[in-house]
């Protein structure tokens, strides 16, 4: 075996291997300025996502050192940023009291959030190794629409404790939240409001008016120097509280744990998976690999086992950030390797400035994420083109409101695949005519001037034909000939890529039923797959080349080539 194959093979399993021998020298400026942009956003979400998980911050950014860099070397996306998302971090923080109940102490919570995360690696990696990668798809963008958006309603809601310097018990659902609220008010901290109020406007306004500037970042460092010249603890503002210097130590999961922990491990391993394919690919550049949908499994898995044994909770990659990554002009995984330099530096050194940052603040970067989740445009999009998605998508959201966020993923799986059986077993069966002058045979129902042909139905269904869904086709050719009375039913198999044997044995049943009717049945354009069993079914002989036709027009020709020959002989 040659070196370049031997180097492309490795290249299969370390993708890393694949793009860096080819590095660019001009590629360097990009990725470097990619990294500490994509730093600059990271850090701040990182702390923030942190709380939602009911975690310390300073974990927040745990989550983009060892799960970041293991990603980067072993991912197959050149943009994907992998540390901690708000769908991750909310999904963790349900896991946790779920699990372990409710902590007075955040840190309690670090060891059982790293088994998590080490749990969810396993997860994944054993859906790599049984080639699961399918599951990129389980969940569809309506349901996971839903889904985020009521996952960032439940964060919005809990954080709203934190801008208006009220005190409420961790856990709450959002129905009791809000009851706490309304009956609070009269206890509302209003300095802490003002200030999450101007962040707010840093957050809304300054990308707007200056794009290229994190905002994030200066949101935070504006908190950070107001704390540190102004008292704010005497206008009864909190602050996060001290942050531990340094790397996060190596620590083990503990197993005992497991029991507990490992059914909601395997929802946020779906979830994460779930995102980060989805931002790989809405983020490749061209002329890149191919996102290998199974190998991205391997490397989310193999991070996320990395992070658990280094105090981080679960990671996934963020299309937000994963966006900034992009939009920054990332090259490759470099500009990943970057970020991660860039957040082990500020846990080396800047600590203690980080730990005067004010709880409004960290609130009011929360609650523009949380309202991120919710995209109204999609939700319109969906009332425009076809209401039952949108159907699909609000009872994902209400699953999640009323049920719980780890009742809601449950909910979204079954929502999709009742979406799933609701298509398969109602695929479209429809009459055909043929565009005038043209050899185009399209809906007759969408075009009813086209061209018909007396005593001959056209009409074509779409999608595998199988068990499911064969008697509801079969009714619905018998609706459309009643309507027409034709002599020859002509059924155009182009749309219909396979028949099951189920299926199979029932359209022989109904070309007997046909026949006995005094109806021929013909059929165009067979698929391989399809034409492959009919040949070896006892349908082949019946039909026999002279009703299996090459397409639609070869049997409208034969079919008026015997109308012509009946009129000869009448």
């Amino acid at each position: 075996m040659t070196t370049a194959a031997t180097s492309s093979k490795f290249a299969k399993y370390l993708p890393i291997l694949g793009w860096l021998p080819g590095y660019q020298s001009g590629w360097l400026r990009f990725d470097l300025v990619a990294g500490l942009i994509a730093a600059a956003v990271v850090t701040p979400q990182a702390m923030a996502y942190a709380t939602i998980a009911g975690l310390p911050v300073q974990v927040g950014l745990y989550v983009a050192l060892a799960p970041m860099l293991v990603y980067a070397l072993l991912g197959s996306s050149r943009r994907l940023s992998v540390s901690s998302t708000s769908a991750l971090s909310i999904l963790t923080g349900s896991a946790l009291l779920t699990a372990v109940g409710p902590s007075g102490n955040p840190a309690d919570a670090i060891i059982p959030a790293a088994t998590l995360a080490f749990l969810v690696g396993i997860f994944l990696i054993l859906a790599s190794l049984l080639r699961l990668g399918l599951l990129a798809n389980f969940i569809s963008h309506p349901v996971l629409t839903g889904f985020k958006a009521g996952i960032g309603a439940v964060i919005f809601v809990s954080q709203l404790g934190k801008v208006l310097g009220l005190s409420i018990p961790g856990g709450s659902s959002v129905l009791k939240t809000t009851g706490i609220i309304l009956t609070s008010l009269n206890q509302i901290n209003w300095p802490t409001v003002a200030l999450a109020a101007i962040t707010l406007a840093i957050l809304i306004l300054l990308p707007r008016f200056v794009p290229r500037i994190p905002a994030a970042l200066v949101a935070v460092a504006a908190g950070i120097t107001l704390s540190a010249f102004v008292n704010l603890d005497g206008f009864g503002i909190s602050l996060i509280g001290d942050i531990p210097t340094g790397l996060p130590s190596f620590s083990l999961p503990n197993l005992s744990l497991v029991g507990s922990l490992w059914l909601p491990a395997l929802g946020i391993a779906l979830m994460s998976f779930t995102e980060s394919t989805a931002a790989a690919r809405a983020f490749r550049g061209q002329g890149e690999p191919a996102v290998d949908a199974n190998h991205e499994l391997f490397a989310l898995g193999m991070a996320n086992i990395a992070g658990g044994f280094f105090q981080a909770y679960p990671a996934g990659g963020g299309t937000s950030q994963t966006a900034v990554n992009a939009n920054a002009g990332a090259k490759t995984q470099l500009a990943e390797l970057v970020t991660v330099a860039v957040v082990a530096l500020i846990l080396l050194f800047l600590a203690p400035f980080i730990s005067l940052m004010p709880e409004a603040t960290l609130g009011a970067l929360v609650l523009v994420a949380a309202a991120g989740l919710v995209q109204i445009g999609e939700f319109r999009e969906m009332a425009q083109i076809r209401r039952l998605e949108l159907i699909w998508a609000l009872l994902a959201f209400s699953g999640v409101i009323v049920l719980g966020i780890l009742e809601g993923i449950l909910v979204a799986i079954l929502i999709s695949l009742l979406t799933l059986l609701v298509q398969v077993d109602h695929p479209p069966v429809y009459a055909l005519g043929r565009k005038p002058g043209t050899d185009v045979f399209r809906p007759l129902g969408d075009h009813p001037q086209d061209e018909t042909f007396p005593g001959l139905l056209l009409v074509r269904t779409e999608g595998r034909l199988f068990f499911a869904n064969i008697s509801r086709v079969i009714d619905r050719l018998w609706v459309l000939i009643h309507q027409d009375t034709p002599q020859v039913v002509l059924l155009d198999c182009d749309a219909i890529p396979d028949i099951e044997y189920t299926a199979l044995k029932s359209l022989i049943d109904f070309e007997e039923q046909l026949q006995n009717a005094g109806i021929v049945l013909w059929l165009a354009k067979l698929n391989p797959e399809a034409l492959y069993m009919i040949r070896h079914s006892s349908l082949a002989k019946k039909l026999g080349d002279e009703r299996m036709y090459v397409n639609c027009e070869q049997a409208v020709e034969a079919y008026a080539r015997k109308l012509e020959k009946r009129a000869a002989i009448d």
